[in-house]
């Protein structure tokens, strides 16, 4: 049998072993009770002393064959560690705090979706708190909640200005990492960067110089950046902005924007901050009695599963939001010194065409 010496922990981790009366009590009288695999299970199946499964479970460094056995007992055996049992162990709860505003929109749902995954495919458990902001007090008793859980860390995703700001101001207690989007000042000199500038290149490609912008609030640097890649690309083509609206993500800002333009001056394309203000957008035009993309081209940023089930189907861009959000999970692991990756690299956008845009001035039968 391998031996790697371990020393301290092994009382403790014998500890997690249920007593054969400890068993025989919480036994129903239906249903024989199921035995949690301990780490004596693990060292049988893998031939190894307990010793060297303590090693193993501390991340301590051990001969790579004996480690190779004690991977292929736990997969035999669908080991799932115990987290308290963990903790112990390492000093550590491999519990981390998330805070959001806005589970509720596409993209930070799917940020916290990845960093959730991140967090599992760590030996992390992720605690998702949606907070509503309008709330002062909100913050405070969220925090508390979450800190009776002894983390490890917290993230803390941050999509307005304001939210940031408050955040920056918070004393976690633990470390704590503020994800938000960068101020991208840079995007004069590449203006791909949100994907909107694919979509200006895109439309010029087709024919069109009046192009009419519908941006998201100004409090959010995702609509500062993007209404800065759709200003640099248009003057990278020495063309203006026919106009620019101030939406609110929603649809409903999208149909407004469009119901408001003047009949005598109306773009020949749309570039919407997001898909759902695109789909108000072309809404909006089919009750103008304008044909989408005959009279008007419109295209959105996201592509959410809906967006090829619009009428026209949308031209839009792809953000991989996922990979967003592992990355902030990675960047806190290695804040708090559990981390053995570099954040990953993110996906450049993609442009995705579909039937909402067209050669201007090209009307189909």
């Amino acid at each position: 049998m391998d031996t790697d010496g371990g020393h301290g922990v092994e009382e403790q981790l014998a500890e997690t072993e249920p007593t054969a009366g400890a068993r025989d009590a919480g036994r129903a009288d239906s249903a024989p009770a199921r035995r949690s695999t301990t780490i004596y299970d693990i060292a049988r199946a893998a031939d190894v002393s307990h010793q060297s499964v303590s090693r193993y479970m501390r991340g301590l460094d051990m001969r790579a064959s004996t480690k190779a056995k004690i991977e292929k007992a736990l997969e035999t055996l669908s080991y799932r560690p115990n987290l308290s049992a963990r903790a112990l162990i390492t000093g550590r709860s491999h519990r981390i705090g998330a805070l959001t505003h806005e589970v509720n929109q596409y993209g930070p749902g799917l940020i916290i979706q990845g960093a959730t995954t991140a967090a599992r495919e760590a030996g992390y458990l992720l605690d998702v708190i949606a907070l509503d902001m309008a709330d002062p007090n909100e913050l405070d008793e969220a925090l508390s909640q979450l800190l009776q859980y002894d983390l490890d860390g917290i993230l803390a995703f941050a999509s307005t200005d304001s939210v940031k700001a408050v955040f920056e101001q918070m004393d976690f207690g633990v470390p704590a990492l503020i994800a938000a989007e960068e101020e991208d000042f840079q995007v004069e000199s590449s203006f791909d960067r949100p994907g909107v500038g694919q979509l200006v290149s895109h439309l010029v490609g087709l024919g069109h110089e009046r192009l009419f912008h519908i941006a998201g609030p100004e409090v959010y640097s995702a609509a500062r950046n993007r209404q800065r890649a759709f200003d640099a690309a248009l003057s990278h083509f020495g063309l203006h902005a026919a106009g620019t609206a101030q939406g609110d993500w929603s649809a409903r800002s999208g149909y407004e924007a469009v119901m408001a333009l003047p009949a005598e001056s109306l773009p020949t394309a749309i570039v919407a901050g997001n898909d759902q203000m695109a789909l108000g957008a072309i809404h909006a035009l089919a009750e103008r009695g304008l044909r989408v993309p005959d009279d008007v081209s419109v295209t959105g940023v996201d592509d959410t599963p809906e967006s090829a089930y619009f009428t026209p189907a949308l031209t839009t861009v792809r953000l991989d939001f996922r990979v967003q959000g592992k990355n902030a999970l990675v960047s806190l692991l290695n804040e708090i010194g559990e981390g053995a990756d570099r954040p990953g690299f993110l996906p450049p956008p993609t442009l995705v065409m579909r039937d909402s845009t067209g050669p201007v001035g090209v009307r189909r039968p």
